[in-house]
């Protein structure tokens, strides 16, 4: 009963998610003492804890470390179950702590923070996937959400509709600014503190447009509809009362791995399909702000940290840039990154706008001519700059003779110029230099093709 009684005090005080640990902990702790004994649990005394440290060993003594408060509190509260000399034992000890940023410190390919062009790529497929109505708006904000914010997902469990709102700028523009629940362990309500964050141009009126829906969806439901959830689930049997339709940060994490694993997204590190995790993305936030130079404060601030203590590792971490990228790099690596995503097409004639002549694209900075060098089969107006933006589209039709070699060559000799300028801004395009050394790869495999069918 002592046991119970201190776990409900946990959870009437702290998070469901730090209970939820407590009482993994002392259940591995309690069973490691029974299994000793062999006899009913009665009380943990110093014996009992230096035993359990030494079976679970240093590079796991921070499992006790967890406890170490958890018993204390149960001897505050006046219950009997741990004995003084178990209480001066955890004053005296000297604990490591949960090893931390391991795999961010590495840049571990399955668990550590995406590269570049790990991140542009999954982007990039899930803007083709919600353009074509197989993602739907809410999965869509959630995961634009992850990858702009970098937060806890109970910290997206927790939002509401009302938290996004538009602020009227001087010049007549709107700046959308999301109050985010801090959802902090120590606190058992999510929404006890908020911080705001302004989310960019593109993303601000989308999740607008999401909060809409769901207060469409909750008209008559709940008596003000400005308190639903950001991201409804369905009503579950004995909810907790003001998050009835809340999803859990478990179910959010599913829909992120589900939604995102779906893209099929390769990384060119490995060769294989990215491992999708939200603490990627997080991670990611981190050490893209490292890299830009931004100290442990600002980190701290962005990833929502009440200090620096857990974020030096993204400064200690900050990955090199690849300095040089020539032309045998970049078709080895081309096949892996996968960012080609248009149809390679014979020419002109097959194009999906062959009578339109605006659907041409014309690169005279590179050839030196007017001369069309590929089409376009998307219907509308392009803002994006041909034909550096095109090879990562999945409107580009390149032709199968066009002057592919040409771009590639311009684009690696201006990645070597501004990489003297600003190493940052010469690494933009390398994406779509992978993308144009694919299409070559394309082009010289299906020219190989034809002239065997030919003999």
């Amino acid at each position: 009963m002592a046991f119970k009684t201190v776990l409900l005090w946990y959870a009437e005080n702290r998070a469901a998610q730090y209970v939820t640990s407590l009482f993994y902990r002392s259940k591995k702790l309690f069973l490691f003492k029974s299994s000793i004994s062999g006899k009913p649990l009665s009380e943990i005394t110093d014996v009992d804890l230096l035993n359990y440290k030494s079976n679970i060993g240093p590079d796991r003594e921070w499992y006790l470390g967890t406890l170490s408060g958890f018993l204390e509190q149960w001897a505050l509260l006046g219950l009997n179950g741990v004995t003084e000399s178990a209480l001066l034992l955890l004053t005296q000890l000297r604990l490591k702590g949960c090893p931390k940023g391991v795999a961010i410190a590495t840049m571990d390919p399955t668990d550590g923070p995406l590269t570049a062009l790990e991140l542009e790529a999954i982007q990039a497929a899930l803007n083709i996937t919600y353009a074509s109505n197989s993602v739907s708006l809410d999965d869509y904000v959630l995961c634009w959400l992850l990858m702009a914010l970098g937060q806890r997902t109970k910290q997206y469990a927790a939002l509401r509709v009302s938290d996004i709102r538009p602020v009227p700028a001087g010049d007549g523009s709107l700046t959308y600014v999301l109050r985010m629940p801090r959802a902090k362990t120590g606190s058992s309500d999510p929404r006890a503190e908020f911080k705001d964050r302004v989310l960019s141009p593109d993303l601000g009126p989308l999740v607008m447009k999401q909060a809409a829906q769901v207060k469409a969806r909750f008209v008559g439901v709940l008596v003000d509809v400005e308190e639903a959830p950001m991201f409804p689930g369905k009503l579950v049997d004995e909810p907790i009362a003001g998050y009835e339709y809340h999803r859990t940060s478990d179910q959010l994490r599913d829909r992120i791995i589900s939604t995102l694993s779906k893209l099929l997204v390769s990384s060119e590190r490995t060769g294989d399909l990215v491992h999708i995790g939200p603490r990627r993305f997080r991670s990611t936030i981190g050490t893209r702000a490292a890299e830009e130079g931004y100290g442990e404060l600002v980190i701290a601030e962005l990833l929502d940290h009440s200090d620096t203590q857990n974020v030096g590792v993204y400064v200690r971490a900050t990955p090199a840039i690849v300095e040089r990228i020539d032309r045998a790099l970049a078709m080895n690596v081309a096949s892996m990154a996968q960012a080609f995503a248009g149809t390679l097409i014979d020419g002109p004639e097959e194009a999906s706008r062959a009578d339109d002549p605006s659907s041409r694209i014309r690169a005279p900075a590179i050839t030196g001519n007017f001369a069309a060098i590929s089409s376009c089969g998307k219907h509308g107006f392009c803002g994006f700059l041909k034909p550096i933006a095109c090879y990562t589209c999945k409107s580009f039709e390149p032709w199968l003779d066009g002057p592919h070699e040409q771009v590639l060559e311009y684009l690696l000799a201006e990645r070597e110029r501004l990489f003297k300028v600003d190493k940052r801004i010469a690494c933009v395009n390398d994406r779509t230099i992978f993308a144009v050394a694919e299409v070559i790869q394309r082009c010289d495999t299906e020219h190989l093709v034809r002239q065997e069918s030919h003999g």
